[in-house]
């Protein structure tokens, strides 16, 4: 079984820089796991802790059920395909392929039958005889990842694989990944800065952000229930926007106010609220949450928001409305059909049945 078990993992460089603060996490086996956030998050860190490329100033790493922190990079039965793709230029693609199972002293018919199991698997039987300077970017990443395939190790581990990649790429290249999540059935560790691989390619995904470890979760949860302003921020594109208001009461309802708007709160989220009467809060709503009153059929009037369309953007099939209340400025993502007329006022709706409130100085969510 290939679980891997992170217990109150720390890493502290010289000079007293904090990395990694006090990870823990729980993969199981056959899971696809996924540690996204900002650059210097300390997730690259981790990853590299649990392949034995750092040393952890504390805590403990088991892979399966033995604790590997004093086991070597190559005996820990992982294996790591890195962002620079790391292929020797010198030799060719079968080659790079069988280097690792050579020095292993695996005999010569079964590097042959799994470095050519791993190119079909891959795509690449044609290019076993050229070298990497003959390849494209998306050709020298499948070298990289078949020569993970070819070690049959316990856990896969990737630091950002896609990085080097065109957009077009790194879309091919994310769906070939997951297809060889689902063939091989092998635990995966991958590493990104980009929310969308993220979303689209993790089982599980932990969010993290200066070393600590925000959340985990899948990613429908993740995106629809986060535990705080930085992850909802974080997930998404366009990120969730954010508003700064009071709550008030009038006449026993609760309502929301920017200071250019003010908008009902829905009676489902009252007993949250309650506590946070007359004080500042921070609303977030999601683009896609927000409509133009002119597709709207029956809106709501205590919904309605009038603010100016600064900006928009289309993108085929939706556009992008960069929109400002004379407070905030913000994002809408509406139907491809929506063309307001720039620097013009125009009402919007907001669906206060999706939105969030997160507390002003935690930032933590309250609902």
């Amino acid at each position: 079984m290939a679980q891997v078990s992170v217990r109150n993992l720390t890493k502290i460089f010289p000079g007293n820089i904090l990395a990694v603060d006090n990870v823990n996490l729980g993969i199981n086996n056959k899971e696809f796991v996924v540690l996204v956030g900002p650059s210097g998050c300390g997730k690259s860190t981790t990853l590299r802790m649990i392949a034995g490329l750092e040393e952890p100033s504390s805590g403990d790493i088991f892979i399966g059920n033995r604790l590997v922190n004093n086991v070597p990079a190559k005996n820990r039965d992982i294996a790591m395909v890195f962002q620079n793709y790391a292929l020797y230029p010198h030799m060719t693609v079968f080659e790079n392929m069988a280097f690792g199972l050579k020095l292993r002293g695996y005999p010569r018919l079964e590097i042959d039958r799994r470095v050519k199991e791993a190119a079909e698997i891959l795509g690449i039987q044609k290019l076993l005889n050229r070298r990497p300077k003959e390849l494209s970017g998306g050709e020298r990443q499948r070298v990289a990842v078949g020569r993970a395939i070819v070690r049959k190790p316990m856990v896969f581990l990737f630091d950002e694989p896609l990085s080097n990649l065109d957009a077009k790429m790194r879309v091919q290249m994310r769906t070939e990944i997951h297809k060889l999540h689902l063939r091989l059935q092998t635990t995966m560790i991958y590493v990104t800065h980009d929310q969308v691989e993220a979303m689209t390619m993790g089982d599980k995904i932990v969010v993290m952000k200066s070393g600590k470890v925000q959340q985990i979760a899948d990613p429908i949860t993740i995106y629809d229930k986060p535990v705080n302003k930085f992850v909802a921020g974080f997930i998404g594109s366009p990120p969730m926007n954010f508003m700064t208001g009071k709550i008030f009461k009038r006449e026993g309802k609760l309502y929301f106010n920017e200071g250019k708007f003010q908008v009902k709160i829905v009676q489902e989220m009252y007993d949250q609220l309650r506590s946070y009467l007359d004080k500042d809060v921070v609303l977030g709503i999601r683009s896609e949450d927000i409509y133009d009153k002119l597709f709207v059929s029956e809106a709501p009037p205590e919904n309605i928001v009038r603010v100016t369309c600064e900006v928009f953007e289309p993108m085929g099939s939706e556009v992008y409305l960069y929109l400002n209340t004379g407070k905030h400025t913000f994002i809408a993502r509406v139907g491809a059909h929506d063309r307001p007329e720039v620097n013009r006022d125009m009402d919007l709706v907001f669906d206060m049945s999706k939105v969030h409130f997160f507390d002003k100085d935690t930032e933590e969510t309250i609902i």
